[in-house]
């Protein structure tokens, strides 16, 4: 039996030790304010529920490895003592993933990661319109674990005003797993679904996801692309150039073209079909490519 003594090896591989044996893990998706009301979003996968009198859920945001710092939303709850906790479910997954891109001060999460504020009523961050259950809390106490890289901040808040999408509860009045289809990380890129069980989803490290703002208009309005699907997309650094669409459009996309040249309605759905399709067996440099092919 392989023994460890976690003060003998390095963060990173202890870091990884931990995190592949405590799970699943629930998510917490948290909003914040900063000083000027600016809002913040993040998933924190350190992450409970310690008591039900009084109501109190606790995260800690982990000073980064890399470098020693803080994230914005311990910088935000030290200054504010309010936070709104989001759970996250499988068709959220996507766009919380790209929530976590190290996006720079002041930028809004809600906006590069295609998500709707909604005021909340008894704390100033807002709350995550498409997450099933929104928990306004109050924070009683930030607790530092450490101050070196990796070392947690323990954020011990109450709740003080919960909300539920009314379809994530059955027949009896309590709330389905089924229904509301929760996701949980587990170690590296995995993480466990309520429903259907294990999946792989790559975090964004160094890389900084154009977001949905930087979107086209026709494929950020699109009827056949999902929210997560469009994260998908917006996770990219930078879109393909327009003559690697136009190669692929001749190789790939012609017969296409050829069969709805007179009927350009149904060969823009064909075409996000099939960018769909694409993007859900984890193709997104074809399914960009394909997308922009329509207006070239």
């Amino acid at each position: 039996m392989l023994r460890v003594v976690p003060s003998e090896i390095p963060q990173p591989k202890r870091h990884q030790y931990l995190l592949g044996s405590v799970g699943p893990r629930p998510i917490a998706f948290v909003s914040t304010v900063d000083e000027q009301g600016r809002h913040n979003l993040a998933p924190f996968s350190f992450f409970n529920v310690f008591s039900s009198n009084p109501p109190v859920l606790a995260f800690s945001p982990a000073r980064r490895g890399r470098d020693n710092t803080t994230k914005h939303t311990l910088e935000n709850i030290l200054k504010n003592k309010e936070c709104v906790v989001n759970v996250v479910n499988y068709e959220l997954v996507h766009q919380t993933s790209l929530a976590s891109t190290e996006y720079a001060e002041g930028v809004s999460e809600f906006e590069k990661a295609g998500l709707t504020p909604i005021a909340s009523e008894m704390v100033a961050p807002p709350r995550v319109s498409e997450s099933p259950v929104q928990m306004e809390c109050k924070v009683i106490d930030v607790i530092p674990l450490g101050d070196q890289g990796g070392a947690g901040n323990l954020i011990l808040c109450e709740v003080v005003l919960m909300h539920f999408h009314e379809n994530i509860f059955d027949a009896d009045g309590r709330i389905s797993p089924e229904k509301i289809d929760l996701v949980a990380r587990m170690g590296g890129h995995w993480y466990s679904r309520s429903n259907q069980g294990l999946f792989q989803l790559v975090q964004p490290t160094t890389e900084i996801g154009i977001g949905f703002d930087q979107l086209p208009q026709d494929i950020r309005t699109s009827s056949v692309l999902t929210g997560s699907d469009l994260a998908r997309l917006a996770g990219v650094e930078k879109i393909p150039d327009e003559t690697s669409v136009n190669e692929y459009k001749l190789t790939e996309l012609s017969e296409l073209f050829i069969d709805y040249e007179n009927d350009s309605a149904t060969l823009e759905m064909k075409l996000h079909e099939r960018a769909q399709s694409l993007l859900r067996n984890g193709d997104i440099s074809s399914a960009w490519k394909t997308l922009l092919a329509y207006n070239h």
